[in-house]
């Protein structure tokens, strides 16, 4: 339905990785959240995704359900809102790009989320 420019960001955790690439979508999809899940992370796998190692470190492909319409949900394995959606620039810039009056499920106006989030270095490397 939508796709946001390609940002470049530092790496999350280690820093002795490249610069992660960032965008964000919005799909239209008839699975429940939890088979959303289960695609999404088979095309990781596809794309040369090994699930071992120390958290955050380097990956070829890291896809994640920040929303799921105005559902709130809290499994063993899917938290929605993504639980880090607030504080990312390299999330939030990118969703206000494509809805910029979204209302996040329990946190509010995404303008107010990203006014309280600076960039830190989050530049545009290639736009929509």
């Amino acid at each position: 339905m939508a796709c946001s420019s390609l940002y470049r960001s530092a790496p999350m955790g280690p820093a002795n990785q490249p610069d992660y690439v960032n965008a964000v979508m919005a799909v239209e999809t008839a699975l429940a959240p939890l088979a959303l899940l289960d695609a999404l992370q088979a095309l990781e796998t596809a794309f040369g995704r090994v699930r071992h190692g120390e958290r955050w470190g380097p990956r070829t492909l890291d896809l994640d359900i920040l929303l799921y319409g105005s559902e709130i949900l809290a499994t063993d394995r899917l938290t929605v809102p993504h639980p880090g959606l607030a504080e990312r620039e390299f999330v939030l810039y990118p969703l206000q790009e494509i809805a910029p009056d979204l209302n996040i499920p329990g946190l509010g106006p995404l303008a107010d989320l990203v006014r309280r989030c600076p960039r830190r270095g989050l530049s545009v490397i290639e736009e929509a």
